[in-house]
């Protein structure tokens, strides 16, 4: 019999069953509740940030883009919002990327709210600018609608986006900092 050198991928089963979970909990978070928004373009308000913002705390930067991207891209496409897929998989991906890449700067290693809030808000402002951006194109291309008045109407997201990034923050700071403390998730 032959022997075969087996190499090890750097992707485990355990990375795959995190990313996973934490994907279906961001789908099931935007899935339960969520209201309907926006005037020409539409989308919705949810709680699916709060599991966006706790996957970039427990996860890290790599795990929290993928499980976020995928379970609020999974979310549009089995609603009636498919067109925004690619761009949720996207925005929210690095809105997840953004967040953890602050809350793991120096030696904080997300375990200081402070900087966790602030990686959240900025993370934040990130998702409302490009979601604003996105549906004044989506506007644009799919409504037949000049890109100026696009932009104007688009305006009628952000407060949603904003009340969306506050309820995810107000929910995902002490449960990360619980299952942050409890060690549920080892990285390495």
């Amino acid at each position: 019999m032959e022997n075969r050198n087996l190499t090890y991928s750097s992707i485990k089963i355990r990375d795959i069953v995190q990313v996973s979970l934490m994907a279906a909990l961001t789908y099931i978070a935007t899935a339960v509740i969520n209201i309907p928004s926006g005037v020409l373009v539409r989308g919705v308000v949810h709680l699916g940030d709060s599991m966006v913002f706790v996957s970039a705390i427990i996860l890290g930067r790599k795990k929290a883009f993928l499980s976020s991207g995928i379970g609020m891209g999974l979310f549009d496409l089995l609603s009636p919002y498919a067109i925004w897929a690619p761009f949720s998989f996207f925005i929210k991906g690095i809105m997840a990327y953004i967040a953890s890449s602050i809350a793991y700067r120096k030696e904080y290693d997300g375990k200081n709210i402070y900087n966790n809030i602030f990686g959240f808000l900025m993370a934040g402002i990130w998702m409302v600018v490009a979601y604003y951006i996105s549906g004044s194109y989506i506007a644009h291309f799919t409504m037949n609608v000049n890109l100026k008045t696009a932009f104007v109407l688009t305006m009628t997201h952000i407060p949603g986006d904003i009340l969306q990034v506050v309820a995810g923050t107000i929910i995902a700071v002490p449960l990360s900092r619980v299952l942050k403390k409890a060690n549920i998730i080892r990285n390495k």
